[in-house]
């Protein structure tokens, strides 16, 4: 009888699963992310990029915090602004630990996205998060391999005009610098927020 138990629990898990597609909800040994647990990758492991007062950056700058970093442009009208605020959101949220979240902007528009254009760009969402920019067409492209990340420019009516289509998700790491989570566009500031704090909290 209590292996028909077994069975019907570990099946009834597997539907759960396989709705939610995330099969790491039937362990009760992993915290429950809403984001995708990408714990382990072996891409976007470490960055040199330079943020816009013009100083070097690397992932053990920010040791001890919690990571969000996006791709993105700051002429884009809807999923950079909206990821930004919403990043903003969730620091706000987490009251004292909100200091334990660092925000990092991605520019692979660096035709438009002068350190200054970034400075002023970020300061509409948090004053400590920061813009960075690879330095190079050459290096942005490296460093989108290697994360794994998509970019295209795409020709306006005017030369000026242009767009940029690309990933539109954060990549998420732990106070100890590990790539922990992959977060969608669209995930919402309490989710990502929940994420956060079990992040903050040793998870």
């Amino acid at each position: 009888m209590r292996r028909r138990n077994a069975l019907k629990s570990v099946a009834a898990c597997a539907v759960v699963a396989g709705a939610s597609g995330l099969l790491a909800a039937c362990d009760p040994s992993k915290p429950q992310f809403y984001a995708i647990d990408i714990t382990g990758a072996d891409y976007a492991k470490d960055f040199q990029l330079t943020d816009f007062d013009g100083k070097p950056r690397t992932l053990a700058d920010f040791k001890g915090k919690v990571v969000v970093l996006f791709f993105g442009f700051t002429q884009c009208p809807d999923v950079c602004p909206t990821t930004m605020t919403e990043l903003a959101q969730v620091k706000q949220s987490l009251g004292a630990d909100g200091d334990k979240v660092q925000g990092l902007f991605v520019s692979i528009d660096p035709e438009r996205d002068t350190p200054a254009v970034l400075k002023e760009y970020m300061r509409n969402f948090d004053p400590t998060f920061l813009g960075l920019y690879a330095g190079s067409p050459e290096k942005l492209a490296a460093l989108a391999k290697d994360f794994k990340v998509y970019y295209k420019k795409v020709d306006g009516k005017t030369p000026t005009s242009y767009t940029m289509d690309h990933t539109a998700a954060s990549f998420i790491y732990d106070p100890q610098g590990r790539l922990r989570l992959y977060a969608r566009y669209g995930m919402g500031a309490q989710p990502l927020a929940n994420d956060i704090k079990l992040l903050i909290q040793g998870n």
